[in-house]
């Protein structure tokens, strides 16, 4: 009698693992959040982890159990973090906007500092004709 010479033999397979699986994204948001909890000190996270390699399922039970409202509070403050953080990165790289370019290349050629052909040129670029007057500069 082979492995798969039953449907439930087939349908417990997929059951188990469907459970191994499952077991393993909790285990690794435990982990996740020992190490991004900054309340704990690191002899209360060396416990932790040290009752999760010996006894891990228990463990990952009672952590979800005892502190599983403030990992969802950390998770989301974390996320929030990351967005703020990716906000900011772009607004940093993004560089001004189309008016204040435009301002800008009119100071420049107020000051002397480049010709009409070139100030056309900027004020074009700035506001999307990227192929217009491209032969000026």
């Amino acid at each position: 009698m082979s492995f798969w010479s039953s449907f439930w033999d087939f349908i417990g397979f997929f059951f188990w693992t469907f459970v191994f699986v499952s077991y393993l994204f909790a285990l690794f948001a435990v982990i996740g959040d020992i190490f991004r909890d900054r309340s704990m000190n690191g002899w209360i996270k060396a416990v932790w982890l040290i009752f999760l390699v010996f006894v891990p399922i228990l463990t990952v039970l009672v952590y979800v159990i005892a502190r599983g409202r403030t990992m969802a509070e950390r998770q989301i403050s974390a996320g929030m973090a990351q967005k703020r953080d990716t906000d900011e990165y772009i607004r940093s790289v993004a560089g001004a906007n189309p008016a204040q370019d435009i301002a800008q290349a009119k100071q420049l050629l107020d000051s002397g500092a480049i010709t009409e052909g070139e100030y056309a040129v900027l004020k074009d670029r700035a506001l999307g004709n990227t192929q217009a007057r491209s032969d000026v500069v």
